[in-house]
């Protein structure tokens, strides 16, 4: 069955840089979207970056500028580059990939890493 694998979070000083990794097994289909999300305790689930399999990409207001989203089709990897790191960017960041289906999309889930943005 399909597995996301996050890996590359952890304990940042504010300004600070981290790069998170996605890494897509089981697939035997073609990935439509991958994309980064992000849940602060107590907010709801919010975009981050998407990028689409041409490579076109889609960043929240909050983070343009800062993070940078990359992907590698040949693998099935989707990494997130953040720099200038803010305390506000502390949250559990989950993977996500899409593909299409009959009627609409399909997507899954990795099990999420933490982010900590802290003095």
């Amino acid at each position: 069955q399909v597995q996301l694998v996050e890996s590359g979070g952890g304990l940042v000083q504010p300004g600070g840089s981290l790069r998170l990794s996605c890494a897509a097994s089981g697939i035997t289909f073609s990935i439509n979207s991958m994309g980064w999300y992000r849940q602060a305790p107590g907010e709801q689930r919010e975009l981050v970056a998407t990028i689409t399999s041409v490579g076109n990409t889609n960043y929240a207001d909050s983070v343009k500028g800062r993070f940078t989203i990359s992907r590698d089709n040949a693998k099935n990897t989707v990494s997130l580059q953040m720099n200038s790191l803010k305390p506000e960017d502390t949250a559990v960041y989950y993977c996500r990939i899409d593909r299409r289906v009959w009627g609409g999309f399909e997507d899954y889930w990795g099990q999420g890493t933490q982010v900590t943005v802290s003095a």
